[in-house]
């Protein structure tokens, strides 16, 4: 049955697995905000407000959210936008690097910081994380840069679920699974609407009592 009280903003919306979590959420008739960089052809096919133009990395993008926003609540913030670089070892790229860190971890958490005042109680925050930012999963190692930033976003993750905890807001960190998309030149094993399915089973199951947990999509719990 719709819900149209409910409020979902996901960054990185135009493609991928932030698309297709856009239209999970408006078929369930959620109100949907889709901030991208640059909207896409399937993106504005949707029955959603789109916010374009916007760099999560700058603080002038992220304040022009806020102020398009001011006066509405946000049910759902679930910080998706992200990039990977394939970098090796003997062929690290520090500009390559830091653009990691920002976008994947630092972004993710100065967009929260910026909203979180939106935020009502019951609210949930969604990191959009990787696998490959945990340390006892990591059994192949390469993609410096990609692993360093998805482990600091999921610190950024745990420290909101403590710092947001009284203010009754949720929070998780999600890895999606190895999904077919631009991201990878569509060579994972499960579909962007497969993940998108499983993430929203996810998130329509936190709460407060599994807060700071990192999630598989397919609701195994990933070791840290």
């Amino acid at each position: 049955m719709p819900n149209s009280n409910i409020r979902v903003l996901i960054t990185g919306a135009n493609r991928g697995i932030g698309l297709a979590l856009t239209k999970q959420f408006a078929d369930r008739g959620y109100k949907v905000i889709a901030v991208c960089r640059q909207s896409s052809a399937e993106l504005k096919k949707l029955p959603v407000e789109v916010i374009d133009n916007i760099d999560v990395t700058q603080s002038d993008s992220i304040r022009l959210v806020l102020e398009i926003l001011s006066g509405r609540s946000i049910e759902i913030l679930i910080n998706n936008a992200g990039i990977l670089r394939a970098d090796q070892l003997f062929t690290l790229d520090d500009e390559d690097i830091t653009n990691q860190f920002l976008v994947n971890a630092l972004a993710p958490l100065r967009v929260t910081q910026a909203l979180v005042h939106l935020l009502s109680e019951n609210s949930k925050v969604i990191m959009i994380t990787s696998r490959m930012g945990s340390m006892a999963d990591n059994t192949s190692g390469s993609y410096y840069g990609y692993r360093m930033s998805k482990a600091a976003l999921n610190a950024v993750a745990v420290s909101l679920a403590n710092d947001l905890k009284d203010k009754k807001v949720a929070v998780a960190a999600i890895h999606p699974g190895f999904v077919q998309t631009d991201m990878v030149d569509h060579a994972g094993d499960i579909s962007a609407d497969t993940a998108a399915e499983r993430i929203v089973a996810r998130i329509d199951a936190l709460d407060l009592k599994n807060t700071g947990t990192f999630f598989h999509s397919n609701g195994e719990i990933l070791p840290w």
